[in-house]
């Protein structure tokens, strides 16, 4: 470890001696060896460095695997509780998550910052190992890199190593068999991980309606222009075991509009008013939240959003591995729960419905890539998105987005004291859903985390995957399990509830 200034050459440092009396000397250079980790804030402290990995996993696992929002939301969330629970040890009040038989913490003079960071590296990489073992190396090399040997062959008792790499094994230990089918073998399944072990069939297929009230399968066109239906993504992800919520359907929802009524009728002309119209901040808004290639969907989004906060406000090891816990449980969490609503409903998405009352009515809507929006009937009328994704392939109520979204706003607004954010982006409109376009360069503003769960939401309705109802219950169901989330997370880190 060099000395805090690195210009300061050896030479001069012998020199001194002669100034500076030797148990001082003897001190200054003990602070020199360990002192810089505990001045790491924000972006170069070891959480928020593990936070970059576990991004790239996310991104590669997209890919790798295309977008599985419910599945990527639990390996970050079990990621950052192997973090805490590590962590948590070298707390005077923190209690672990997930803990093994008798909690024996080490004494307060190995408290140290460098004993934190080498626990939670041990955690996060044997949970990564766990969850994405595609990247490995990525890993590995990382650890490598850090000094750390990732499969030490003498461990001390008790040791940092010891107490970081229990902590993630301890976590995958715990959470197999909850729900996920991560292994394929839930009763029911037939051996492939993530396969559906409830069976779920749509009532409606892709190319006839037989009820309204139920979603419908879309085709999408794969990059040779053939046409495929994607099966719903995880229709059975109610079933997993929240960390925090006592069970999925703990808030679950009154029923959304019925099928016919006037409220109904109304948002479904908004999704087509807004539709027609879309500015090139609004596309800019729907392709930012929606995520393009390299997609870290809405947990790894707001994971992203976690990390402006500890740079902006230059957080600490100790900060960011408790914030970047509630929040990521705060988003697994939130997605168990508005799957259980989108199950139980299994709700029609503004395409189907559309298509079914505006069948021959002329409708001003997007024609796909090269099109630009034209005048057509209603049976024809796409969400503006590529083909290739045309539409989320799952039941609408509640939003994911929204309830997602509701969920970590709300978190970070707790953590941090503050509705405040003050965080911005640029993105050029029509850049990821129709690359031959050259809109504006757009700055979409987010100056609080409540605002910008709220345009998360809206831009669902923009973009005509959701209906007014879908987004506003979904805004509701998140902060509602945010408030869980936060009674649990305040237990765990040894305060009172509030």
């Amino acid at each position: 470890m060099n000395p805090p200034n690195e210009n300061i050459s050896t030479k001069k440092w012998g020199s001194s001696l002669n100034c500076v009396p030797f148990l001082l000397f003897l001190f200054l250079l003990h602070s020199c060896r360990e002192s810089p980790e505990s001045n790491l804030q924000g972006e170069n402290n070891m959480a928020y460095k593990w936070s970059e990995i576990v991004l790239q996993a996310t991104a590669r696992d997209s890919e790798r695997y295309k977008p599985r929002p419910t599945v990527t939301s639990r390996y970050l969330a079990l990621t950052f509780t192997a973090m805490f629970d590590a962590w948590s040890m070298y707390d005077a009040q923190a209690i672990p998550v997930y803990k093994a038989g008798e909690i024996n913490k080490p004494k307060a003079s190995e408290r140290t910052e460098r004993n934190k960071e080498i626990a939670i590296s041990y955690a996060a990489y044997n949970a990564l190992m766990e969850y994405f073992p595609a990247d490995s190396a990525l890993f590995t090399d990382y650890m490598k890199s850090l000094g750390l040997d990732p499969k030490p062959k003498k461990i001390k008792p008790n040791s940092a190593t010891d107490l970081g790499i229990r902590a993630g094994k301890n976590v995958v230990s715990q959470r197999k068999n909850d729900g996920s089918n991560q292994y394929g073998d839930e009763p029911g399944g037939d051996g492939t991980p993530y396969f559906d072990y409830t069976y779920y069939t749509p009532v409606n297929d892709a190319d006839q309606v037989t009820n309204l009230a139920h979603w419908q399968p879309k085709y999408f066109v794969n990059p040779e222009g053939e046409h495929w239906v994607p099966s719903c993504l995880t229709p059975y992800w109610h079933m997993v075991k929240p960390v925090a919520l006592d069970s999925a359907n703990q808030f679950r929802p009154g029923p959304p509009p019925a099928i016919g009524s006037e409220e109904l009728m109304a948002e479904i002309k908004e999704v087509i008013d807004l539709h027609a119209n879309l500015t090139d901040e609004q596309k800019a808004l729907v392709e930012f939240m929606r995520d393009g290639p390299a997609s870290v969907q809405q947990a790894g989004h707001w994971l992203k959003f976690g990390q402006d906060v500890s740079r902006r406000d230059q957080h600490s090891l100790d900060e960011d591995v408790k914030m970047f816990f509630v929040l990521e449980v705060a988003a697994m969490d939130a997605f168990i729960a508005c799957w259980d609503s989108k199950m139980f409903y299994d709700s029609v998405r503004p395409q189907t419905l559309i298509h079914h009352y505006y069948e021959n009515e002329k409708v001003k809507c997007w024609g796909g890539e090269g099109n630009g929006w034209k005048d057509t009937l209603g049976s024809a009328w796409i969400p503006y998105s590529p083909l290739s994704f045309l539409c989320p392939p799952f039941p609408a109520y509640v939003s994911g987005h929204s309830t997602i979204s509701g969920a970590c706003a709300d978190v970070l607004r707790l953590f941090t004291g503050s509705d405040h954010f003050g965080q911005e982006v640029r993105i050029v409109a029509g850049s990821i859903t129709e690359p031959s376009y050259q809109g504006k360069n757009v700055t979409i503003k987010m100056p609080t985390f409540t605002e910008t769960a709220n345009i998360a939401g809206y831009s669902r309705i923009l973009g005509g995957y959701h209906i007014k109802s879908d987004n506003k219950a979904g805004l509701e169901l998140g902060r509602n399990v945010a408030r869980e989330v936060w009674l649990f997370y305040m237990q765990h880190v040894g305060q009172e509830k509030s």
